[in-house]
């Protein structure tokens, strides 16, 4: 198991905890929905990597990379760091390990 994969289920698992986080607190469906739906395709993405799928490492760059984008914008509004703040600085590094194994596997 590479590094790819570890970092594809740990923001999933993140996202997930989120998600239901989110839900409890804020009674907010829309990050209960997301945070699943996330979720599942990292663990989908990690998945096809252990099978030796390179889409699996497609898809982890490119749900890993929304999610970025999603909590960067959100952070910039509300200049909150929890949760935006952190999952920003964790989903960015999760996308340098997903995008180095890209450049290493070419």
């Amino acid at each position: 198991m590479n590094l790819s994969i570890i970092a594809a289920i740990a923001y999933g698992a993140l996202t997930v905890i989120g998600g239901i986080i989110g839900y409890k607190q804020a009674n907010s469906q829309v990050s209960l929905l997301s945070g699943i739906i996330s979720g599942l395709l990292l663990f989908t993405a990690a998945y096809l990597q252990l099978q030796g799928n390179g889409w699996g490492l497609i898809l982890a760059t490119a749900v890993t990379g929304a999610l970025v984008i999603v909590f960067a914008i959100r952070l910039a509004k509300t200049r909150k760091f929890m949760p935006a703040g952190l999952m920003t600085i964790l989903g960015m590094l999760s996308l340098a390990v997903l995008v180095n194994q890209i450049v290493v596997s070419q």
